[in-house]
């Protein structure tokens, strides 16, 4: 994966944000944000372009021990809920204009055929990680095969990550506890609202699964340990979208454990990445903590389906426009400082 490192790209694009009509850094961050949308997309004069919000869904046999507070069937429920525009992501990439696509990965449910719905289901859910692999090699692969192949036939430069599945966050905090070295008190919460013995119960089944798979420490093996099959996918159409060079806008806790994946198997990833926000899920930000992110929101949001990808999209479209329209000092004739 091509090296976006680019010392004389970094240097014009701080030059002409230097030169825009304001006090040095007085943009705070989000003159960071436009140089790094810059790197990414390999220019001066960065432009984002038919954006793509992908959301990929799937069910998890560990959620029959009891780690949601909803039952698996939410997971189809919500995602006709999405492509009917009721979602709260839905909401949101029709107000941001975002292109909406939905993958069943795995979700226990069959889906008639309805636009915005891309079929790419591996199984319908996961096997039990608590008795087993919750994912075959095989299966695994043809997870990322797929995300891979979904994002190379979608248009734009930016790619925006949404999830569903009942239970992921149980699959994304084994991840993190396995990846990062991490307890799993540190990495479980209460996802979708489970009580203080929920959580309790939630952990010990968490812990059980470790365990069980203590062998799975490499990236891939963790994947197919741990599940699941939306997030397998997504790790694909990280690692594809991160070497078409898109800019690729990271949501909460479920997602971020697909890009912990990815940036474990190729760290390059991770110049292509902007986190959107942190998370209220417990787990988020020592999850940011391991892959050195700083995210451009904190709201308390804890719901998933892209929904905090969504919002700091408006960040970066405005990044854009002060970066290109902004008048320079001399074209304004506005004196500079002394």
């Amino acid at each position: 994966m091509q090296n976006l490192e680019d010392p004389s790209l970094t240097t014009r694009l701080q030059h002409r944000l230097d030169q825009k009509t304001k006090p040095p850094g007085a943009l705070g961050r989000l003159e960071a944000l436009a140089l790094k949308i810059g790197c990414i997309l390999g220019t001066e004069y960065p432009a984002l372009m038919a954006p793509q919000m992908l959301v990929c869904a799937a069910d998890h046999g560990l959620a029959a021990r009891g780690v949601s507070a909803y039952p698996s069937e939410v997971t189809w429920q919500m995602v006709g809920n999405i492509l009917g525009g009721g979602a709260a992501v839905s909401v949101l990439a029709r107000q941001h204009g975002l292109a909406l696509t939905v993958v069943d990965c795995g979700v226990r449910h069959d889906f008639a055929p309805r636009p915005g719905l891309v079929m790419r289901k591996v199984a319908a859910g996961t096997a039990d990680a608590s008795a087993g692999p919750a994912m075959s090699a095989a299966q695994r692969d043809s997870a990322i095969a797929h995300g891979r192949e979904v994002v190379r036939v979608l248009p734009g430069n930016a790619l925006l990550l949404g999830e569903m599945g009942i239970g992921n966050t149980s699959a994304a905090a084994l991840l993190l506890a396995r990846l990062a070295g991490l307890p799993i008190a540190d990495c479980a919460g209460s996802g979708t609202g489970l009580d203080a013995a929920g959580v309790a119960r939630k952990r010990a089944v968490l812990q059980e699964v470790l365990a069980l798979h203590a062998g799975a420490t490499e990236p891939l093996d963790a994947l197919a340990a741990f599940g699941g099959f939306e997030i397998a996918t997504l790790v694909g159409a990280v690692l594809q979208a991160a070497e078409e060079r898109r800019v690729i806008v990271v949501d909460g806790f479920i997602t971020s454990a697909a890009v912990l994946v990815a940036a474990r198997l190729q760290p390059r990833v991770l110049q292509r990445c902007v986190f959107s926000h942190r998370s209220g899920e417990r787990g988020h930000g020592a999850m940011l903590e391991a892959l050195g992110a700083e995210p451009l929101l904190d709201l308390g949001l804890r719901l998933g389906e892209g929904s905090g990808a969504a919002l700091a999209w408006p960040l970066l479209v405005s990044a854009c426009a002060l970066l290109a329209e902004m008048a320079s000092f001399e074209s304004a004739g506005v004196s500079q400082r002394g």
